[in-house]
């Protein structure tokens, strides 16, 4: 048996990041309505499915892996990625990417170069762009929540793209106080009701700080850097402007990519160096994606894309670690 698998710290350690994710799931679920819980239900069914499959075909034992709660948080952290009321088959499609891709094509549980919740978020982005934009403009009830999940999407009565950072981007004549005035989507310093949900995964991720699940250095890097960039191209309220360090530090998913998708262990950087240079480049990313890119966001792309310099970056904490000696 892989000892990794049969680790007693890896499965405190996930108890510990789920417990530290309940808040910012509970906000999640008051802000997008029931979508949310129907996501967490499909994501954890099908990453257990999928993990025991995968697990069976190796030949390797099942029971230890699922009980370390890996596929678990795995399946948290794309629940709250992706849209409320996305068609089932969506978050299923997710949820087996991110197993089967991102984690067993290197080997399981302990071995995968790339973070495995971002890599099925991304591929289903990727495939699956039109779904992937169709938030609802108000969370639904109980009833009405099932039509689009399980069924058609007819019932809902309007569909907003996933963040505010969208309409920031594509701002061409409203001031910043205009703009916040005019779009529903708008709360005090960013999204409406996604301040709440960021500050309460900032909640979590001291939680996870306290218990030392994760070192600050990571999260650090990413929160720094995000303040850092916005707040050179910040010019005020201006019909240019790319938005506030504020705004962007408590819009999106910043607090989720910081505390609880930038720290995955073991995709990052190994020396507290190493992952603090991690952060600074996630960082860096989120700003230009949001600014610049494509997307509203770009979490996804931005872990994803740093996880190929980790080894880089090991080696240059090292070397540096080295000369100072």
């Amino acid at each position: 048996m892989n000892s990794i698998q049969a680790d007693p710290r890896l499965r405190s350690a996930m108890g510990v990041v789920l417990v530290a994710c309940v808040p910012g799931l509970l906000a999640s679920l008051w802000l997008h309505g029931w979508g949310m819980l129907f996501n967490l239900l499909l994501c954890a069914a099908s990453a257990a499915v999928c993990e025991a499959a995968l697990l069976t075909l190796r030949k390797q034992p099942v029971l230890p892996t699922l009980s370390d709660g890996s596929a678990l948080v795995t399946a948290v952290l794309l629940a709250v990625a992706l849209p409320a009321l996305a068609p089932w088959w969506l978050p299923t499609i997710a949820a087996i990417a991110a197993i089967a891709i991102g984690k067993h094509a290197f080997g399981g549980v302990g071995r995968n170069p790339f973070n495995p919740a971002m890599v099925g978020f991304a591929f289903v982005l990727l495939s699956f762009p039109l779904q992937m934009n169709q938030w609802p403009a108000q969370a639904p009830g109980f009833i009405d929540s099932l039509a689009p999940v399980f069924g058609n999407a007819g019932k809902i009565d309007a569909w907003a793209s996933p963040t505010i950072l969208d309409a920031l981007r594509h701002n061409r004549s409203l001031t910043v106080e205009e703009l916040f005035a005019s779009h529903p989507g708008f709360g005090s310093l960013g999204g409406r009701g996604v301040e709440w949900v960021n500050l309460t995964f900032l909640l979590g991720g001291l939680l996870l700080l306290q218990r030392k699940v994760c070192s600050w250095h990571t999260p650090a890097g990413v929160l720094a850097a995000l303040f850092v960039f916005s707040l050179l191209a910040w010019n005020g309220s201006g019909s240019d402007s790319h938005g506030s360090p504020l705004l962007h530090l408590f819009s999106g998913s910043t607090m989720l990519a910081a505390f609880f998708i930038a720290t995955e262990p073991v995709s990052g950087p190994k020396s507290n160096q190493a992952k603090l240079m991690f952060g600074l480049g996630v960082g860096t990313l989120i700003y230009l994606i949001r600014t610049w890119g494509s997307y509203p966001d770009g979490t996804a792309f931005a872990i994803l894309l740093m996880n190929l310099m980790v080894p880089a970056l090991d080696r240059l904490a090292a070397a540096r670690q080295q000369a100072a000696r």
